[in-house]
């Protein structure tokens, strides 16, 4: 039955299996149209609504910059804002500030429920049916979850992260948290192992089970509906227990416009990271100017590329490039780890991991805390950016996933992405701090994280204190521009999809355009407030989206319950 496929075009369950009956046919609510040469096939409400929504949004963002960065960064124009209130924080601050117990709360939910759906008799249920078997063997399997877990964010966060928590008075004395300099900047040696110790776990917290858990979540719903049930593979379908027939209507459109509105904006923060720690890079090596004009113009190329990748399709556009991006990231975390003492990081990787285990809880709970520079400035955005890629990623990771246990897939996308993530942070973060403790005065990661915080060029000062540090440099600018190029290709195709109703081989043009507008979000964003605007939209579509992940474990309960009922 290996070549058999339900009428959603997707493999058909093998074996024992609960099929959802259902008169819905993939593309039936589609517009279909001719523009010139080019063909749409679209899903009307959910494209319409979407699209037109984020050009609303570009448009306002680029000719009202200055009402946009007030919304964004709570710059008040009229002078009469009350101290607290949205207009007086901003956008950002003010749902961080407001919403942090409930995303803090959400992240530890999926995290347990990932944790109970290992160990309970729900994991022997096997995702494509009883007989199924997987489509990859645990190497190209593990490459792919490791590809799931590298992107720009590692990039940008590698050395920033760590290097911020180890020098800065970031967290509670209760939590352990000690700073290793006096005032006037003097290392103080008793208190650097502590330090070191602290930054590295609240580092991985933000990178391992949490985070993987939420893209858990949504991979899971994903494939259970679509494999087991033999429903199209869109986010609407996890809720078919929920609402049965209804998520073919309204239902179903607000719960996939939600998730292009997530999976937009979370990419477009990713594009915009990139592209300041491009212009960073390129400032730093070559002397290229740092400002928002050149940056837009990198966005514009880079974009353009992007869509060259598209119109060359999967296997010769993104996966080509996917395959040189992973090849280049490992020779250059090799490089970095014994440039810098091979022996010493990896301890340094060992104790973070304890330490990670050791502190995990208390950093979890939002209640009775006063570092709420960490917890909202950092964690609860944090949880909404992932939250915002989940659709995303969890796409990805649900197709490639097929013949898997639910015990086996949970297992294997909680720990292997989160060790390949924890150990960049012990790599790249661990030669940082080295840096910095061996020579505080002539650090210049001290200096660009620490005393003056310029997060882009963090990666590019630690690297300025290795060997062929042009070379390096000049390695981490194509990287960031490469995942930029993959990401936005990418997340196109998954956003496409949605858009198309669940159709997979939709017109390119539809990714085309979906590829032109994810840099034009981007652009706005940084034209019109910068940082904050970028981290700002990432929370505000998180959130909703967050209630959306809390349904869909409901959702993947009620699928496993009527599984083993029927193996």
């Amino acid at each position: 039955m290996a070549d058999k496929t339900t009428n959603q075009g997707i493999p058909a369950p093998e074996g024992a299996s609960h099929i959802i009956e259902t008169d819905y046919e993939i593309g039936q609510d589609n517009f279909e149209t001719q523009v010139g040469p080019f063909g749409l096939d679209i899903h009307n409400p959910v494209f319409l609504i979407s699209a037109l929504s984020i050009v609303a949004f570009v448009a306002y963002a680029l000719f009202a910059p200055g009402s946009a960065d007030a919304v964004f960064n709570g710059i008040d124009p009229s002078d009469s804002c009350e101290a607290g209130a949205f207009c007086d924080l901003g956008m950002r601050a003010y749902l961080t500030s407001n919403f942090d117990w409930f995303f803090l709360w959400s992240a530890n939910i999926f995290v347990v429920f990932c944790l109970f759906l290992i160990v309970s008799p729900f994991g022997s249920v096997r995702l494509g049916g009883k007989d199924a078997k997987p489509d990859y063997g645990y190497p190209g399997w593990f490459a792919m979850l490791f590809a799931a877990g590298m992107g720009i964010g590692l990039m940008f966060f590698g050395v920033l992260e760590p290097v911020y928590y180890f020098g800065t008075p970031w967290g509670d004395e209760p939590l352990g948290v000690v700073r290793p300099f006096t005032e006037d900047g003097a290392l103080i040696p008793e208190n650097v192992e502590a330090a070191r110790r602290m930054a590295l776990a609240a580092t991985s917290y933000h990178w391992a089970l949490h985070p993987w858990a939420i893209y858990a979540v949504v991979a899971l719903a994903l494939a259970l509906f679509s494999f087991n049930k033999g429903l199209p593979l869109t986010i609407r379908s996890a809720f078919y227990p929920i609402f049965g027939e209804r998520v073919w209507g309204w239902t179903g459109h607000i719960i996939d416009t939600l998730a292009v509105f997530a999976t937009l904006f979370g990419l477009a923060t990713s594009l915009g990271f990139g592209a300041q720690q491009a212009n960073a890079g390129l400032e730093y090596v070559y002397g290229l100017p740092n400002n928002v004009t050149v940056q837009v113009i990198l966005i514009i190329a880079i974009t353009l590329v992007a869509l060259g990748s598209v119109l060359r399709g999967l296997d010769g556009g993104v996966k080509v490039l996917s395959e040189i991006n992973m090849g280049m990231a490992l020779l250059l975390l090799l490089f970095v780890l014994f440039a810098a003492g091979a022996a010493t990081i990896m301890t340094g990787f060992g104790k973070g991991i304890v330490a990670y285990f050791q502190e995990v809880i208390p950093l979890s709970i939002p209640h009775g805390r006063e570092d709420t520079g960490y917890m909202q400035g950092w964690t609860a955005f944090y949880w909404a950016w992932w939250i915002s890629w989940s659709p995303f990623v969890g796409m990805f990771i649900a197709r490639v996933s097929r013949g898997r246990t639910v015990r086996e897939f949970v297992t294997c996308v909680l720990i292997i992405p989160s060790l390949v993530c924890v150990l960049w942070m012990a790599v790249f973060g661990g030669a940082a701090i080295e840096q910095v403790i061996a020579d505080p005065a002539a650090s210049a990661v001290k200096a660009q994280v620490i005393d003056s915080y310029n997060p882009p060029l963090s990666l590019f000062a630690m690297l300025e204190g290795l060997p062929f540090a042009a070379i390096t440099s000049t390695i981490g600018i194509i990287l960031v521009i490469v995942f930029f190029v993959t990401s936005s290709d990418s997340g196109s195709l998954v956003i496409d999809t949605i858009t198309a109703g669940g159709k997979v081989d939709a017109p390119v043009p539809q990714r085309v355009f979906w590829c032109t507008f994810e840099g034009l979000v981007a652009i706005a964003l940084l034209i019109g407030g910068g940082l904050g605007a970028l981290q700002a939209m990432v929370i505000s579509t998180g959130l909703p989206f967050t209630v959306i992940l809390l349904l869909i474990c409901w959702a993947i309960l009620k699928g496993l319950i009527q599984e083993r009922r029927n193996s």
